[in-house]
């Protein structure tokens, strides 16, 4: 049961991690070269980790 809310936690905080995950990528983005393919590809796993992260949070406080 703990996973099930860490995830319905986790979808809900999909939509607001967007924006720092672009920004963290814009940020790896002036450190080093990496390809549009690459900037779309980072942008969505650390939009998934940053959510689970906040969803695991907000579960366990």
């Amino acid at each position: 049961m703990e996973i099930v809310m860490t995830l319905v936690f986790s979808s809900v905080m999909l939509i607001f991690m967007i924006y720092p995950a672009m920004k963290i990528v814009e940020f790896l983005e002036t450190k080093m070269i990496i390809s549009d393919k690459m900037y779309d590809i980072s942008t969505v796993v650390l939009t998934i980790i940053l959510s689970l992260i906040v969803g695991s949070g907000l579960y366990y406080l």
